[in-house]
């Protein structure tokens, strides 16, 4: 098994959902994705969590981000599962639980860490981008539940700096300053951001 790194095509895989059968690629086509794994169904950190994703769908939506969630359970168990995520989190299910009892998945992103104490999966997030590239990677354990709010703020830095030559600095959020991208010259980025304060001359601020 490869290690996985930033830049990297996303394993495309064939799999059981509560949606239907996917082909991973085929599923996401030209949107972002965020593949995330959760230890196991009808515990507590979990169902949290995916009743949280389910909250945010709009959000996501409006990025053009499809959201999956894996674990090693059984299909069955997910379709279940799925009362209690909607009484947690107040929204129905709304995005499809890959059913990885095969551990295919979790396999191939390398899921499953031994050090942590059995065969489930840690808490992964993979950030896949349009072209099925490997944005960002997140590894929590297991007692300790994600943000969705942090990822969908860096998937809207990795979109904004997708689109313009800038980089975001430490504790940025959407509105916030940017940081000019050291290729550009101060001279040219005043010319294509218009305001731009030279802090030192690798180090320019600009709106955007």
């Amino acid at each position: 098994m490869s290690v996985l790194r930033l830049g990297d095509v996303a394993p495309n895989f064939a799999a059981a959902t509560t949606e239907g059968d996917i082909d991973f690629h085929a599923w996401k086509a030209d949107s972002w994705a965020v593949l995330f794994s959760h230890p196991a169904d009808f515990t507590p950190v979990c169902t949290t969590e995916l009743g949280r994703t389910a909250s945010l769908q709009q959000e996501f939506d409006a990025r053009d981000v499809k959201t999956i969630a894996v674990s090693v359970d059984p299909l069955e168990s997910h379709v279940q599962w799925a009362g209690d995520i909607r009484d947690v989190g107040g929204t129905d299910l709304n995005f499809p639980i890959i059913a990885d009892s095969d551990r295919v998945v979790a396999e191939a992103y390398d899921m499953i860490h031994p050090g942590e104490g059995d065969t489930s999966t840690v808490r992964s997030v993979f950030i896949i981008d349009p072209r099925n590239v490997i944005r960002l990677i997140l590894i929590y354990p297991k007692s300790v539940g994600r943000n969705f709010t942090e990822i969908l703020r860096v998937i809207d830095a990795l979109q904004l700096t997708d689109a313009q030559p800038i980089s975001t600095p430490a504790d940025w959020s959407p509105g916030g300053r940017v940081i000019v991208s050291p290729a550009m010259t101060t001279e040219d980025a005043r010319e294509h951001f218009g305001d731009v304060e030279e802090v030192k001359p690798y180090l320019r601020w600009t709106a955007v």
